[in-house]
């Protein structure tokens, strides 16, 4: 299972990347898409529309189950990945790369800080796995 080191992570198993322009990427991670199994559906937000970290922003469906999207962070979602709409099986495919679900503005750069880093996010799935 792949953890970037360079992404901040949730408990709910979003990650989050500061990008070069200053918006965050936000997507799935590899443990969600391969806990979910075939993807056949993702509700995006709409461009404009505001999320709030650790609020539901959208809805990921695959053959097995239907899973809230919380954001990791509050802003105004740039844009949203609408290749996902044709083809959710993207985030399958690659989830940290073009299977990105939305781009955000976000309010405070301190809420990337409230995040787990990779090292933190893969005790956490350890945590899970004893359970």
């Amino acid at each position: 299972m792949s953890i970037p080191k360079e992404l901040k992570y949730t408990r709910d198993h979003e990650w989050a990347r500061l990008e070069d322009d200053g918006l965050i990427t936000v997507g799935v991670t590899d443990y969600a898409q391969e806990s979910l199994g075939a993807i056949v559906y993702v509700e995006l937000p709409p461009s404009g529309e505001d999320v709030t970290q650790d609020e539901v922003f959208g809805v990921i469906e695959s053959t097995k189950s239907v899973s809230d999207l919380f954001s990791p962070i509050t802003g105004a979602v740039e844009e949203s990945n609408t290749a996902l709409i044709d083809t959710p099986q993207i985030i399958n495919e690659d989830c940290y790369g073009y299977g990105w679900i939305m781009k955000v503005n976000i309010e405070s750069q301190d809420e990337l800080d409230d995040l787990l880093s990779a090292a933190e996010y893969e005790d956490y799935l350890g945590e899970l796995e004893d359970e």
